[in-house]
């Protein structure tokens, strides 16, 4: 679905939605919308009106944060073959940080034809990873997961999972007598044990960048 005929704003309030859905895990309301842009709160709501006659945003009538941009509709940044969106770090026990600036990481020798990453027709997303808790899987403090956007996991799976919608954590999913296990790869971490969580995203991919 074509962007052209969008205003700049428009686009940049459907791009803010898609960024804050994917940082946080649910949309964004009105208010933090205008909080986020620097405009009123009757601007972004004439703007996201607009977005959804034309087609760009859905939402669930009656359910607060459903706004979210329509799958078939492709914005500009996500145009590049081979580039995921950066949406900030991911530690165990540490909320995401959302990402001013938006960056993208070009990962395109994984995501082409014949490539690691070219059978995953989800939408893909990075977050950079701070700390050690999954060490022995081959996850290193700085590295950048690829995650394709799923909210259901199967056992074993390297998940990133939202905890009391607030902490997001980077673990393997399990499902052991009716409880989800969150379990770390490095034997100094304890596996988190929790009722339910929200899964966000599964690990497909890794990026490694050497220094010298």
């Amino acid at each position: 679905m074509s962007n052209q005929n969008l205003t700049p704003k428009q686009l940049k309030i459907l791009t803010r939605i898609r960024d804050l859905r994917l940082a946080n895990g649910y949309s964004p309301t009105m208010q933090e919308l205008a909080d986020e842009l620097g405009i009123s709160k009757v601007t972004v709501f004439d703007h996201v009106e607009a977005l959804l006659r034309k087609g760009a945003l859905r939402r669930s009538p009656h359910r607060a944060r459903s706004l979210e941009v329509d799958p078939r509709f492709s914005l500009p940044d996500e145009a590049a073959p081979g580039r995921v969106p950066l949406v900030g770090r991911i530690a165990a026990g540490a909320p995401i940080e959302a990402v001013e600036d938006r960056e993208l990481l070009d990962v395109s020798e994984l995501v082409k034809p014949g490539g690691r990453l070219g059978k995953h027709k989800a939408e893909l997303f990075a977050l950079q990873v701070a700390g050690d808790s999954m060490i022995d899987a081959g996850i290193l403090d700085g590295d950048y997961v690829i995650c394709e956007q799923r909210n259901t996991a199967r056992n074993g799976e390297t998940v990133v999972a939202l905890i009391d919608n607030e902490e997001a954590t980077l673990k393997k999913f399990y499902r052991k007598r009716g409880r989800i296990h969150l379990e770390p790869a490095n034997p100094a971490y304890e596996p988190i044990i929790v009722d339910e969580c929200q899964v966000q995203g599964i690990v497909v991919g890794l990026v490694r960048r050497y220094h010298h």
